[in-house]
């Protein structure tokens, strides 16, 4: 699928919403369960560019949105600064086609570029084998598994902690 990438920008907030409202409704991918608006996507968009951390569109060559991805800080305190929690979300329709390993791969070069050297990704433990894949292929490692630590859906779902180590 022919795409490109660009900064997300307030043009974009009604399909960042559409996509991520699909996975919170529908998936335990997310533990989100509130309904997402364009002006929730505002608010978490405008955080990470105020906090200067990427937050990317995949987008076709008619600027539809395909997918997103961002970079939010792991931890408030000061010495976590140059580690970051990597998501990314791709429309149903973009997913299988290559779109998202090419997101996240611009996602992690994005992140270096700002100074990011460490990158967690935390994954659902349940119906993500092919987020958990993607990341492994792109040099992530497992890092660890927190189970249980969410309630969605009337049961319980776990996480898996990934991390990759970029250079500067």
């Amino acid at each position: 699928m022919a795409h490109h990438f660009r900064d997300a920008s307030a043009a974009d907030d009604a399909a960042l919403a559409e996509i991520y409202g699909y996975y919170v409704s529908t998936t335990v991918v997310t533990f989100d369960i509130v309904e997402v608006t364009p002006e929730i996507m505002t608010a978490k968009r405008t955080a990470v560019e105020e906090s200067g951390l990427p937050f990317i569109v995949a987008v076709d060559d008619s600027e539809r949105v395909l997918g997103y991805a961002a970079m939010f800080p792991w931890r408030p305190k000061a010495a976590y600064k140059r580690t970051a929690e990597g998501s990314i979300y791709l429309s149903p329709a973009a997913t299988g086609q290559g779109v998202g390993g090419a997101l996240l791969n611009e996602l992690i070069e994005r992140g270096r570029q700002v100074g990011i050297r460490e990158i967690i990704a935390v994954i659902s433990d349940e119906g993500t084998e092919a987020s958990v894949h993607l990341h492994k292929k792109l040099g992530f490692e497992s890092i660890g598994h927190l189970k249980r630590v969410g309630f969605k859906f009337d049961r319980w779902v776990g996480t898996f902690l990934m991390q990759k180590s970029i250079d500067a």
